[in-house]
């Protein structure tokens, strides 16, 4: 079986004290019934503070990004040895604000998985539709074509990768798919990476990110194809965070 897992995407939000706060919060709520693998992606700038606040915990920490770059003359880009020096378990690639705000195409964010799997630390890559790709009938073809320009790279290491779908017209907006609709994409991504390999799609754990909240994480995490959630707003709230993973 695929064992759930739980990752809050902070964003650009936080101080020192509010990191503190709030992983504290959450560990000391924390207890053995929660199962499922937990981990918080913060700002670059508060990940060494996290990890020494996290040790002790099940919790792990991961960054928002990464360069495809290795260590060089890259100013203001931080590398995945660097990531991997501080402790880092995991880094997002491809979130719908990085892919829409900062012009991030597939090409590029393949070569960021790769870049983070040759150090260890896990590439999430993250999929999903724009609202009007939505209202126009297009999901399918546009998570195909971001789910196979990672698939049609022999280098990437499918048993070293977590996948999630955000459509995009469901993360702040406070709508949401149904668990149904969001099964249909998680199955669809599934089918996709089983014609590659199918031991590795039957053990790839793909989360649901599209304004996750306690009270709709039950249905969804209960979807066959669903195997947690990338969770935004609700993880900078440290008893929503816990009771999603509760739920998890």
């Amino acid at each position: 079986m695929r064992r759930s897992l739980v990752i809050g995407n902070w964003k650009m939000n936080g101080s020192l004290d509010s990191t503190s706060e709030i992983l504290r919060a959450i560990e000391t709520t924390i207890d053995d019934k929660i199962t499922c693998d937990i981990g918080v992606c913060v700002p670059f700038v508060y990940i060494t503070a996290a990890q020494e606040i996290t040790k002790p915990t099940v919790i792990t920490i991961g960054a928002q990004t990464v360069s495809e770059y290795q260590p060089g003359a890259y100013t203001g880009e931080v590398s995945a040895h660097m990531l991997e020096d501080v402790g880092c378990s995991w880094v997002l690639i491809g979130h719908s604000e990085r892919r829409t705000l900062f012009n991030e195409a597939n090409a590029q964010l393949v070569k960021k998985v790769l870049a983070a799997q040759m150090t260890g630390v896990t590439p999430v890559y993250c999929v999903g539709e724009t609202q009007e790709e939505y209202k126009s009938g297009a999901t399918f073809d546009v998570i195909k074509d971001q789910v196979e320009a990672l698939l049609n790279n022999s280098a990437v290491d499918l048993t070293q990768l977590v996948l999630a779908y955000e459509p995009v017209w469901a993360i702040g907006t406070g709508l949401t798919a149904s668990p149904e609709e969001a099964q249909k994409v998680h199955a669809f991504i599934r089918a996709l990476v089983s014609e590659r390999d199918i031991n590795a799609a039957n053990m790839l754990r793909i989360l649901y990110g599209g304004s996750v909240k306690p009270d709709n994480a039950l249905s969804l995490f209960g979807q066959k194809d669903i195997d947690g959630g990338l969770i935004g707003g609700a993880s900078l709230d440290a008893k929503a965070f816990v009771s999603i993973c509760q739920k998890a």
